[in-house]
């Protein structure tokens, strides 16, 4: 059985920069209160640049393929997460396909939101340790600007959740003592509810009912989240999942040298970094100036630990997510 390895990433993000101090003159909020509760200062939404979930995906994949130093038809798969797709059917695998005119390869929505890059991730190792694929693109990308609700009655979401795409690409590699150790997969549906969208969907609210209505009170097409409960469970799940993942690689807290954790909070990030004991410099985070990207931040901010000179070959990294469904992974990496 083959292993699979990380040979190229890339990220984009939104060129339009919204400080708190912005968002102050939308809604009743100020940068201490989103600072002290959130950690974020700015995040970047997309504004008058044309860019979409699909585009943006499309820029961080050609700076992933390009670094990875492999052509586009050698590409032979294609997976991609997000929660905030260009169209409701199809997703934007297709589209990615088409826009880099790659030839007629399999393509994969993934729709786990917060943990959907960790997935994605997982699914790809899994497609290429059997050997039915030899290089294949993750992407997690999201627009969540165009559809929050930019008023004080939805700051406690809105605040927070930003724009951008990170992308990279997997590969087949012979040494099972590199690469990808192993993934771990968790999900816990009874809180599908403390952070959700309700409409539009099938079971609820359909976009007929929600133009037939025209009511403008009508908060079910908005993101709803039980803040506090989410932080309960999620900090409780990091650290099960992260545990999870060292156990079955034989490995201690102590022995990573990098964790990157999915960019929901920087308190959950905090917490989880006091717990394992681990210093600043075996944490990347940088939800302080992109806020959350959902399924974005995990491969925006490994993009961006990489570039920095963060990770480095034979560094044990780690990738963990925790979000809406529940849903909840680990990523387990010995650095090639």
């Amino acid at each position: 059985m083959y292993n699979s390895k990380i040979i190229g990433l890339g990220h984009f993000v939104p060129e339009n920069v919204v400080t708190n101090e912005e968002l102050s003159k939308l809604m009743d909020t100020n940068d201490a209160w989103i600072q002290e509760r959130t950690g974020i200062k700015e995040r970047r939404w997309v504004k008058d640049s044309g860019d979409t979930t699909s585009s943006m995906g499309v820029k961080a994949a050609k700076v992933a393929i390009e670094r990875a130093g492999i052509d586009k038809d050698d590409i032979d798969f294609i997976i991609f997460a997000t929660l905030s797709p260009d169209m409701y059917f199809p997703g934007p695998g297709v589209q990615v396909q088409e826009a880099l005119n790659i030839k007629t390869v399999g393509a994969l929505d993934i729709r786990n939101q917060c943990s959907g890059f960790v997935y994605a991730i997982s699914v790809a190792d899994n497609f290429i340790k059997t050997g039915m694929y030899k290089n294949i693109l993750v992407i997690g990308s999201e627009l969540h600007s165009h559809g929050l609700d930019k008023t004080t009655r939805g700051r406690g979401v809105s605040v927070i959740f930003g724009d951008g795409a990170g992308a990279a690409i997997l590969s087949r590699e012979e040494d099972n003592t590199k690469g990808i150790l192993s993934t771990h997969l968790h999900s816990q549906g009874e809180h599908a509810e403390e952070l959700v969208l309700v409409a539009p969907g099938m079971g609820k609210r359909w976009v007929n009912d929600i133009l037939a209505d025209n009511d403008p009170n009508d908060e079910s097409y908005f993101p709803h989240m039980n803040g506090q409960f989410v932080f309960k469970n999620a900090v409780v799940r990091f650290s099960e999942v992260i545990m999870e993942g060292l156990q079955k690689n034989n490995l201690k807290p102590e022995n990573i040298d990098m964790l990157i954790p999915h960019q929901a909070n920087l308190r959950i990030s905090q917490f989880i970094q006091k717990k394992f004991q681990l210093s600043d410099d075996q944490v990347f985070n940088n939800i302080q100036k992109y806020g959350n990207t959902t399924a974005a931040s995990i491969p925006i901010a490994l993009t961006e630990a990489w570039e920095q000179g963060k990770i480095k070959s034979g560094d044990t990294v780690v990738l963990a997510a925790f979000g809406s469904g529940f849903t909840w992974g680990s990523v387990i990496i010995k650095w090639q």
